[in-house]
């Protein structure tokens, strides 16, 4: 479709969204996998140039979203608190990633010389 065009380039963003509000875009992926990796908002946040603030709020606003926790928080003790993926996190950054390579291949293919029959 665009092959006849080969200076134009096709670009997909995606994010995830029930009842209108959004779950899951490339920004909220990249936090939960800091999330992951790091286990805490804080240093998350910190990865991504981001206030604690912020990132909390996104963290909250993502487990509202989606129905169920996609992070699990503890509180500071004497080994200080953290941050955890749930399973539905972990599942939810998988789909995301799916959903992610389903669209490059269609824009890939939509990028390719159309075939003359």
């Amino acid at each position: 479709m665009l092959g006849d065009k080969p200076d134009w380039k096709l670009k997909v963003r995606a994010w995830v969204e029930k009842d209108g509000r959004k779950i899951l875009g490339p920004g909220r992926v990249e936090l939960l996998g800091h999330i992951d990796r790091l286990r805490s908002i804080s240093a998350a946040a910190k990865q991504m140039n981001m206030s604690y603030r912020r990132a909390w709020g996104l963290v909250k606003d993502m487990n509202e979203a989606a129905g169920g926790p996609l992070v699990e928080v503890t509180t500071g003790g004497s080994g200080g608190g953290g941050a955890v993926l749930t399973p539905l996190g972990q599942q939810s950054i998988a789909l995301y990633q799916q959903i992610l390579d389903h669209l490059a291949k269609a824009a890939s293919d939509l990028e390719k010389p159309a075939s003359k029959k």
